[in-house]
């Protein structure tokens, strides 16, 4: 129950509707508008709410989603709490005519039991490109030595990466891990081992030497049906342009280039390092659409007014595939969340890779040193994890829009756009892969 979870099964859900499939969605009350408006105007639909447990220590009342936690050090809390809606959960699978497979998130491990007790085949989805998983994989035993935090060594399988213990997040880095965040992870990776299938958000032709890889040496098979951003959306009513997109058209007239900035729902920024993007997006004196999280709590001290020609700050949701879509943005500085990489590749524009958490770091060996559609943020220390001075910011962004490296970024992520589009069109790698495994599923509950 997260948005960056949340947002590409609504999308897996638009493709599977396009193969005539019936679609129930569980979730819970305070997540249903949001289901909901994702998905309006999707018939055959059906939306299930199961309530969210209450009185959980330290989590507020009222939020069932991630990026609602007061901090994401209560995620273990939040995440484990989830397995107190299994008989909920339960009890709507008795009432649901016979199913055919289900799709859980990768965090709701506890849901393996009631496909296991209702003889339904449970696909998990974790949101991550089989890049990660395989280089996870591949380098943990290396996480168990005594190497340093940035000291760089050479994946194990893949001889041609060199990461650092810092690409990694804890508890997964931790030379011994353990505690309650490092058991819940088990525990997710056990439940996956023993479930039919693994649906990964990219294309085949991207990464086939790590879903090979992947397919090899670790159960389930993944299945690569992606990019889930490239189906085309159902139709929807006309609406009135949201304000961030008529500036945008503003920018296009005047023939302007836009930088996109945007660090996802759950990235935290310090107060100092707010201060540094700022400075570093005005020395810069490219255009840009910041989206900001409203919980940044600012004292003003003239920016937006200094920047007003060239730059538009955004506290509330943006659509941002619309945003990346559009043709005055030419560049996108991203925490490289593994959805937001998919968007920027759809919408064929290149990335300056800042990232923050989670698996963001190995997305981002990817998109600058694997398949080379962007350019890294500079940090002060030289160091993954480093905090990033304005300098660090300003130079590779001025790189990224107006630079050679930028050109060559520009160029390659529009061969690999066109690639992933491709594949989920018809006859493509991704809809094949789908067709199979709808037709391997189908087949065996006829059986």
């Amino acid at each position: 129950m997260a948005k960056g979870h949340t947002i590409p099964i609504f999308d897996l859900a638009r493709f599977l509707l396009c193969r005539k499939i019936c679609i129930t969605i569980f979730t819970t009350p305070a997540n249903r508008p949001f289901f909901s408006d994702s998905l309006s105007g999707s018939t055959n639909i059906n939306i299930i709410e199961i309530p969210f447990p209450q009185n959980i220590q330290g989590v507020p009342p009222g939020v069932e989603s991630t990026d609602k936690l007061p901090s994401m050090t209560l995620f273990p809390t939040f995440v484990n709490a989830t397995k107190l809606m299994k008989p909920h959960f339960e009890k709507a699978l008795e009432s649901l005519p016979p199913v055919t497979f289900m799709i859980t998130d990768g965090f709701l491990g506890w849901t393996l039991d009631s496909a296991n007790k209702f003889g339904i085949p449970r696909l998990v989805y974790y949101g991550m490109s089989s890049f990660t998983t395989a280089l996870t994989i591949s380098a943990t035993s290396l996480l168990r030595t005594e190497l340093s935090d940035d000291e760089y060594f050479q994946v194990p399988d893949f001889p041609w990466i060199k990461i650092t213990r810092n690409d990694f997040d804890s508890p997964l880095r931790d030379r011994d891990p353990k505690g309650p965040h490092f058991d819940f992870i088990m525990e997710s990776i056990m439940a996956t081992s023993k479930s039919y299938g693994q649906l990964v958000n990219s294309f085949y032709e991207l990464e086939s030497v790590y879903v090979d890889y992947c397919n090899r040496i670790s159960s389930p098979k993944s299945w690569c049906v992606g990019p889930f951003c490239a189906v085309h959306e159902l139709s929807k009513e006309k609406q009135e342009k949201p304000s961030y997109i008529k500036w945008l058209d503003g920018m296009l007239e005047q023939g302007k280039q836009v930088l996109y900035v945007a660090f996802g729902t759950q990235a935290e920024l310090s107060p100092e390092q707010f201060k540094e993007i700022k400075i570093g997006l005005e020395k810069s004196e490219v255009n840009f659409l910041w989206v900001v999280r409203k919980s940044i709590d600012e004292v003003d001290d003239g920016f937006e007014n200094r920047v007003k020609n060239r730059g538009l700050m955004v506290t509330e949701w943006v659509d941002q595939r619309e945003i990346l879509r559009h043709r005055s943005v030419e560049g996108f500085l991203s925490h490289c969340g593994w959805n937001s990489v998919m968007e920027s590749i759809c919408a064929k524009v290149p990335i300056l890779a800042w990232p923050m958490m989670a698996d963001q770091h190995l997305n981002a060996r990817m998109v600058v040193e694997e398949i080379k559609i962007g350019l890294r943020v500079e940090t002060c220390d030289g160091s993954v994890r480093g905090f990033v001075k304005w300098e660090g910011l300003e130079k590779p962004i001025r790189e990224l829009m107006e630079g050679e490296k930028g050109k060559e970024g520009r160029n390659k992520v529009k061969e690999i756009g066109e690639a992933a589009i491709n594949a989920v069109k018809e006859g493509g790698s991704s809809w094949q892969t789908l067709n199979e495994l709808i037709h391997e599923l189908t087949e065996r509950r006829q059986v």
